[in-house]
């Protein structure tokens, strides 16, 4: 085993500003991947992959910027088995203090079909790829795409062609998610038995979660004698998303009892980083999700309660505060000051100048008056809509909607749409298509709506309504949300956050817009 690594130390590999922003409408903009990477460097993440440089000038933009303000992590690009894409890739993470290039090709089949290559071929470019890495970057790892079902004799040829090219990190993903656990851990045996090198260098697993199995997979793998996994914030990515960190890291710290394996992650700051990639990316976290769920440490059934009021081991195998969870629940209202709003935004993990404090501080007033208690949910959710950069282009000045058992329901609305003030008087299906329509009349675009989800922030008839609102228009995918204690103004600001975004995406042009297929991407 090389230095970079001990017997009984797991390096966590993040993929969340690659991986996971591949899902379709989870595009972070450049400030957030930003924000995002700082929070990922902060809490001990070996490796950031930061982006696919070769994707579009603001992936490489991103990665080079990541690269430059990264202050303890790896910082990695991913680039595929090309030398123009390797050459970008460099290019990028070149600047970070320790840089790695990510190389892939898919070794399948199915995979080797696409670019009609023989076994004898894509060895070969295997080896002059991984060697051009090489001779730019010191670290550089190479994955077979698909690796799961790959002939297992060609496995072990291309894996050590990688290594003897100079690859110091071989991962081993599982890119549709069909391995079971005692698969994933013999394939990473079987490689360490018989590649020659193998013992030299580190062997890394990257499951997806199709079948529900990643974390469970990237474990064995881990018993098996892998020393890096791959996954991301939330689980989230491709179809059925990744390997959870807050999972892993977690059942490492948990279970460490039969997995005595030890990882750098600072696991207080884990809610924190699971709300903001949670906000940023559009795509809310489950209720019933492992770790940084609502529900993860909430007890109904009496029995439960009992046993909490006695003894919280008895139902928690964890304590909140492990993953960053504060106890307090209702400690804002109206009467709440400034610094007492400051204090608590910074204990959610929210730093704010004075202007923003002021900004937010208004809308907190404005919240405070219509709704009785203000829990930490509440204020997380003010959040998500507060900070946005790309919110004051389309502006909602007033709306009114009539509703109710007669149809059709209407919608008067008055928008100011880069500074000019519109309004317009629309019917539809219901107080939400109605306003819709509105939007629809006031502000030319042909998107069509992927996705329309509400929800409850906290409890009772004053509760908060977070909506989330996907768009699609010529490729581009782009997310919008907003929290109201009025479900229809929240979904009319949610729709208005996702345009908003879809403008900056249409001036970007095809620089911003993924040219990239899935069939390019590793798993």
């Amino acid at each position: 085993m090389t230095d970079t690594t001990q017997q009984d130390r797991v390096l966590i590999f993040d993929t969340t500003l690659r991986d996971g922003e591949q899902s379709p409408g989870a595009t972070m903009t450049h400030a957030e991947k930003i924000e995002i990477a700082g929070l990922l460097d902060e809490m001990g993440v070996d490796v950031i992959e930061a982006g696919f440089p070769i994707a579009s000038e603001g992936d490489f933009a991103a990665v080079s910027e990541i690269a430059k303000l990264s202050k303890n992590s790896v910082i990695c690009g991913l680039a595929r088995a090309q030398f123009g894409d390797i050459d970008r890739c460099y290019e990028a993470v070149k600047h970070a203090a320790q840089p790695r290039i990510h190389t892939f090709i898919g070794t399948s089949p199915l995979h080797r079909a696409i670019p009609n290559l023989t076994m004898d071929e894509m060895a070969e470019r295997i080896h002059e790829t991984v060697t051009h890495a090489r001779n730019l970057c010191d670290n550089v790892q190479w994955s077979p795409m698909d690796a799961t079902r790959t002939e297992l004799d060609y496995l072990y040829r291309v894996v050590e062609i990688a290594i003897k090219a100079g690859a110091t990190t071989i991962n081993i993903p599982d890119t549709v998610g069909y391995t079971a656990p005692r698969e994933s851990a013999d394939l990473i045996r079987k490689l360490l038995e018989n590649v020659p090198g193998a013992d030299e260098i580190v062997f890394a697993t990257h499951c997806h979660n199709d079948l529900g199995m990643a974390t469970a997979n990237s474990l064995a793998a881990v018993e098996a004698g892998a020393r890096q996994i791959e996954c991301t914030i939330n689980g989230l990515g491709e179809r059925a998303g990744n390997t959870a960190l807050e999972e892993v890291v977690m059942a490492l710290k948990v279970r460490n009892d039969i997995m005595p394996f030890q990882t750098k992650i600072d696991s207080t700051k884990i809610m924190n980083i699971s709300r903001r990639v949670a906000a940023v990316s559009g795509f809310a976290v489950q209720f019933n999700k492992a770790i940084v769920g609502k529900n993860a440490f909430a007890h109904e059934s009496g029995i439960h309660q009992d046993g909490m009021l006695k003894n919280a081991e008895t139902f928690e195998i964890m304590r909140p505060e492990d993953v960053g969870l504060t106890e307090t629940n209702i400690v804002m209202g109206k009467h709440s000051g400034r610094a007492a709003l400051r204090s608590k935004l910074e204990n959610l993990g929210y730093e704010l100048g004075d202007n923003q404090l002021k900004d937010v501080f208004v809308r907190f007033k404005e919240l405070a008056d219509r709704k009785k208690e203000i829990y930490d949910d509440d204020l997380i959710a003010l959040m998500r809509t507060a900070t946005d950069p790309e919110s004051d282009r389309i502006v909602l000045n007033s709306m009114t909607v009539v509703c109710g058992t007669e149809g059709p329901q209407k919608a008067e609305m008055s928008l100011s749409v880069d500074g000019t003030e519109t309004s317009t008087s629309q019917t539809g299906d219901g107080p939400v298509d109605a306003s819709f329509n509105c939007i629809k009349a006031l502000v030319e675009h042909t998107a069509r709506l992927q996705l329309y989800q509400v929800h409850a922030v906290t409890e009772g008839t004053d509760a908060q309504a977070t909506v989330s609102v996907r768009l699609e228009e010529d490729g581009r995918i782009v997310t919008g949300q907003s929290a109201d204690t009025d479900t229809v103004v929240a979904s009319v600001r949610a729709y208005i956050h996702a345009l908003n975004r879809l403008l900056v995406r249409r001036e970007k042009g095809g620089t911003d817009k993924r040219e990239i297929s899935y069939k390019d991407v590793v798993g």
